[in-house]
């Protein structure tokens, strides 16, 4: 029956959604830490689980497909579980799928919020990174645009803790 296969396809879906927000949870850690190998690892591992998520949303969308057909309905719209739900009339096979939906749509939610975090983290290790090396190396002395020698402006970068020069 479509509609069961539909169920188990979308509590896979949050299994596999579960695990990507643990991943994101202890990336966090990871990045505040700055251990690269692991977050090598965790990268890997995301990217695997990603996979199967893709995979898995292609089996969902045929199974909503069939479970259309069933209800005698040839079209190919790619409906939400809550639009295909009012096609259920039984009342604890509707229950199921919109408790299963419910659960989905609250780890996603979840795990977009940590991912922005870590994204916001990840940013701001990138500033840091970019703000010592200008320290340390300093900023060019010269424009990249072409300019008149008569027009040189007098300022003077200064220049970082090591002297490129040397």
């Amino acid at each position: 029956m479509p509609l069961e296969r539909l169920i188990d396809v979308l509590e896979q879906l949050d299994q596999k959604h579960l695990i990507l927000l643990e991943l994101a949870k202890s990336k966090k850690k990871i990045v505040m830490e700055n251990d690269m190998d692991s977050l090598v690892q965790h990268l890997n591992q995301e990217s695997r689980l990603l996979k199967q998520v893709e995979q898995l949303e292609e089996a969902r969308m045929e199974v909503s497909y069939e479970l259309l057909r069933e209800r005698g309905i040839k079209s190919q719209l790619n409906l939400t579980i809550t639009e295909l739900a009012r096609l259920v009339f039984d009342p604890e096979d509707k229950n199921k799928l919109l408790s299963v939906q419910s659960r989905l749509s609250h780890t996603l939610s979840e795990l977009k919020e940590i991912n922005e975090i870590n994204q916001k983290l990840i940013e701001q290790s990138l500033v840091f990174i970019d703000y010592s090396l200008d320290l340390l190396v300093g900023r060019p002395n010269q424009e990249i645009t072409y300019m008149h020698p008569d027009q040189k402006s007098n300022q003077h970068a200064r220049p970082g803790l090591f002297d490129t020069k040397a």
